[in-house]
């Protein structure tokens, strides 16, 4: 890793010896894509299918992408073909540890089903290079605490997450600045909608398509036969690989409620999450599907999340997509459509929201585009405004639902210590075994 990392100390001194106000190249896509190719990064992407492309795509406009990854060859091939992407020169591979052993690759974009999300984003670190992930992070509680140790390690690297809504000022940040400047007064309840998973089977078994190495996509997941509804889009839709919506959208509504109530450091969470209101496709026995052909995650709930003040945040698939903030002043909804409410109407956080205020939420950074501000910290360091720590705050929330639902009943949870608190067959849903072959390190 010696001519990496002397690559980016270069940069990082660069950006001090410049002033604060001057940094190494300018902060937009076109800027970088004018810089000498010595000091832009080198990518690698791993998971190029339709979000991972697109990301790709975004990725393109700050560095060069030496290599791109996918466990279907088909995709692999057609994203280094891609003009945007790989251009016809990037390195095709179907194993993404190819792409992780190179040296000469400093920065990787993770976007696979998200089972795999923690095992090579950990290896990733391990491999000194800087990571772009996509939502859900995690896949279990313990993966929570796995990848927060792993950033604590390798602290010297940029860790970012694809929660495109801390990014979006004029909606989900204007809410985050109104709820945490209290202009809604003490916040009583939120409803974040996250519409229902879908219903779906049984499905048809088959033979894998020429291409795909199911087993690598299966990774730490059980083998079972291939069902084309188990892959690409719909693994959202089966627990084995997913939380189904409560991870899908919970990672981005459930993060910005908790990102605005405060409860986003280490120690803070619910207390207790009730999910005796909760329905799935398919029949259930002890929290597992009965069936191994249809989507299993829950297609109809309202999960109750108290907090040890009183806050109640209901995860619900029912109502409209996005976030209700209820406060004892007043009450705000914002989605990625909109922000409305008597608060927003008339402007009560009139000159209280502004560059001072963004700046804040950005942790000290320049408010701009979401990718931006990721290579923005790889040169400057810092935290970034979508971080592991905050996010697995929310991602335990996430899983808790999912877990409460599961079982249709009402779990304690220990913020603190991070456990689930007597009742033996819910902690054990705290984690997962992985197939022999698939084990997440452990760092």
């Amino acid at each position: 890793m010696t001519n990496q990392n002397t690559r980016r100390d270069f940069l990082k001194q660069s950006a001090v010896l410049a002033g604060a106000t001057v940094a190494p190249f300018a902060w937009s896509s076109p800027a970088f894509a004018l810089t000498s190719a010595n000091d832009r990064p080198r990518i690698g992407c791993i998971g190029v299918g339709s979000m991972g492309s697109g990301d790709a795509h975004a990725h393109a406009g700050f560095g060069d992408i030496l290599a791109v990854c996918d466990a279907e060859s088909g995709r692999a091939d057609k994203a280094k073909a891609d003009g945007g992407i790989g251009k016809g020169k990037a390195d095709a591979y179907t194993d993404y540890r190819k792409v992780l052993e190179r040296d000469d690759i400093d920065v990787v974009s993770i976007v696979t089903p998200d089972h795999w999300h923690v095992k090579i984003a950990i290896e990733a670190l391990q491999a000194g290079k800087h990571v772009f992930c996509q939502k859900p992070l995690t896949l279990t509680l313990e993966e929570n605490q796995l990848i927060r140790n792993a950033c604590k390690k390798y602290k010297e690297k940029t860790f970012f997450i694809g929660t495109q809504q801390r990014s979006t000022a004029d909606k989900f940040l204007r809410a985050v600045n109104m709820v945490q400047k209290g202009l809604l007064g003490d916040i009583t309840s939120i409803t974040v909608g996250i519409n229902g998973g879908d219903v779906g089977g049984p499905f048809k078994k088959s033979d894998p398509p020429a291409g795909l190495d199911w087993d690598l996509w299966l990774g730490q997941a059980p083998k079972v036969e291939y069902i084309k509804e188990r892959c690409h889009y719909q693994f959202r839709w089966w627990y084995e690989y997913s939380g189904g919506k409560f991870t899908d959208w919970g990672a981005h509504h459930v993060d910005i409620a908790t990102w605005a109530i405060g409860m986003d450091q280490e120690g803070m969470g619910p207390i207790e999450i009730d999910g005796t209101d909760s329905k799935h496709p398919v029949e259930y026995k002890d929290g597992y599907a009965t069936v191994d052909d249809s989507y299993n995650t829950a297609n109809d709930y309202s999960v109750k999340c108290k907090f040890a003040n009183g806050t109640v945040m209901d995860v619900t698939s029912r109502g409209q997509n996005g976030i209700l903030f209820q406060g004892t002043k007043g009450r705000i909804f914002v989605s990625r459509g909109n922000i409305v409410g008597l608060p927003i109407e008339e402007k009560w956080d009139k000159d209280m929201f502004g560059e001072a205020e963004l700046t804040a939420l950005y942790k000290g950074k320049k408010f701009e585009g979401h990718k931006n501000n990721f290579y923005r910290c790889i040169v400057e360091g810092g935290l970034p405004v979508s971080d592991t720590f905050s996010h697995v705050q929310s991602m335990n929330t996430c899983h808790l639902a999912a877990i409460a639902a599961r079982l249709k009943r009402v779990i304690k949870w220990d913020p603190k210590s991070e456990t689930i608190v007597g009742d033996d067959q819910a902690a054990a849903f705290a984690s997962r075994t992985p197939r022999k072959g698939f084990e997440i390190p452990r760092v």
